[in-house]
């Protein structure tokens, strides 16, 4: 295994939802804090940015083209390149400080994301179906965050920040349930919260502990199969790219860094590449 590479320097104050397009070869993510989306060609270098006027927490690419986001208003489709935001509704209207955050699609089309404010449990985890009804899947959560699928689609990964849990629960891909849900990970005395997932083709799933300043692998028990420390204390979420999906691309944040640190951590915000031999699954494109 290949040492963290520093892949760009990009000072995000709140890199996340990095997403590998795997016939354009580029990787996407946005700053959450900046209203951007940034497209990455790794090979040239070029670096391509949108600012769509408002926070994005999560967004996948659509089937149609363009993409759909999860936004502080609500759910709404965008086409790079264009202004307007066209809004398909927003689960959480009027609530104060709430936003969507982290999200992902599923392998029947189906958009998931996850609101979240920053000091009560009242957030909620929605899907979106390829009608564009939305529909409440969990509720009582803190931070939303970190999601995926197992690859027999039989396990679906949910990520609750402050209390320090992923769960899982049954998933039925037919009709997109989710049941039986049990405590995947619980990590109360590890430095920095679960924030963005992925998982892998073998069915391990790759939690960020953003403030840990580490990657952690678990097994498909719930076991810690390894650690990937990183040079920057507030890591946040993780996809695997490249033509071969063995590179995990790895998202940061520099406005998490606490002040007084911030001189101590000049990569704070960039983003990281790790080369493994390992192999991640492809993302799902929303369907409607």
């Amino acid at each position: 295994m290949d040492a963290i590479e520093h892949v760009l320097a990009i000072r995000n104050d709140l890199g996340e939802c990095p997403l590998w397009h795997p016939s354009e070869k580029k990787l996407y993510w946005v700053d959450i804090e900046k209203h951007t989306i940034y497209l990455l060609d790794p090979v040239s270098g070029d670096l391509i940015y949108h600012n769509v006027g408002l926070p994005v927490g999560s967004f996948a690419f659509r089937s149609k083209g363009g993409m759909i986001l999860a936004t502080r208003d609500g759910f709404a489709f965008w086409q790079p390149g264009d202004n307007d935001l066209f809004f398909l509704g927003d689960p959480e209207p009027g609530k104060p400080g709430a936003r969507f955050n982290d999200g992902a699609v599923d392998r029947a089309g189906r958009f998931w994301a996850g609101t979240m404010t920053e000091d009560d449990d009242s957030s909620s985890l929605y899907r979106l179906d390829r009608d564009h009804t939305f529909h409440q899947m969990e509720s009582g959560i803190t931070i939303s965050n970190g999601m995926g699928w197992s690859p027999d689609n039989r396990v679906f990964y949910f990520t609750d920040t402050i209390r320090k849990v992923i769960y899982a629960y049954d998933f039925d891909l037919q009709s997109g349930t989710i049941t039986n849900r049990r405590k995947f990970v619980e990590s109360p005395n590890e430095a920095g919260v679960p924030d963005g997932l992925t998982v892998d083709s073998q069915g391990f799933v790759w939690s960020v502990r953003c403030g840990g300043g580490n990657i952690v692998r678990y097994d498909p028990s719930g076991c810690v199969e390894r650690v990937i420390t990183l040079p920057v204390s507030h890591p946040t979420s993780c996809i695997f790219g490249g033509t071969e999906l063995n590179e995990l691309y790895i998202t940061t944040s520099r406005m998490l860094v606490p002040e007084e640190h911030r001189m101590q951590q000049p990569l704070a915000g960039d983003l990281f590449r790790l080369r493994i031999d390992i192999r991640g699954l492809p993302v799902s494109e929303f369907q409607d």
